[in-house]
């Protein structure tokens, strides 16, 4: 986790500098977005909270949008990231709300994504999404690349900011 660890450890210093918190809603990454985030000591003073928003039980429970809410509004795209990003920052008050969303491998998703593909969505003082093509069909690469490029997105959009 050393590559991602340098990232959040910039991040919580620029967090706790603003006095400002983080709350995550990952997918394909599986939970490294928040344990890199975690990983770092003092995590308590920025990050709330997070979840792996894996399937639409997790999206309706968890971060309980309905499914009208999504009518539209396909999974693993930017808006998709978007909309999570906005509602885990709304549920858990925070100033950034992170997510991502996509397709870790070793094959694509149903909706014809192909492995590889992840969206990301940052919703705060500003607002960014963007999409990775990474083009492997390794799983856990892939994992580490999402987690990598969220992580990267919150720290251009916190410097961004302010």
């Amino acid at each position: 986790m050393n590559e991602l660890s340098t990232i959040a450890a910039s991040l919580g210093t620029l967090l706790k500098e603003r006095k400002q918190t983080v709350a995550v809603a990952e997918s394909s990454a599986g939970g490294l977005i928040s344990a890199a985030l975690l990983a770092v000591p003092g995590a308590s003073a920025y990050f709330l909270g997070g979840g792996v928003i894996y399937t639409q039980a997790a999206r309706r429970t968890l971060l309980r949008v309905p499914d009208e809410r999504v009518t539209g509004i396909r999974s693993s795209t930017e808006a998709y990231a978007l909309l999570k990003a906005r509602t885990i920052r709304e549920l858990l008050g925070t100033t950034w709300g992170l997510a991502e969303t996509g397709a870790s491998g070793p094959t694509g998703n149903r909706y014809g994504d192909a492995a590889g593909h992840a969206c990301f969505a940052v919703a705060g003082p500003v607002e960014r999404s963007l999409t990775l093509e990474t083009r492997h069909a390794d799983r856990e690469e892939n994992m580490w690349a999402f987690a990598r490029a969220a992580l990267e997105l919150l720290e251009t959009s916190l410097r961004r900011s302010g």
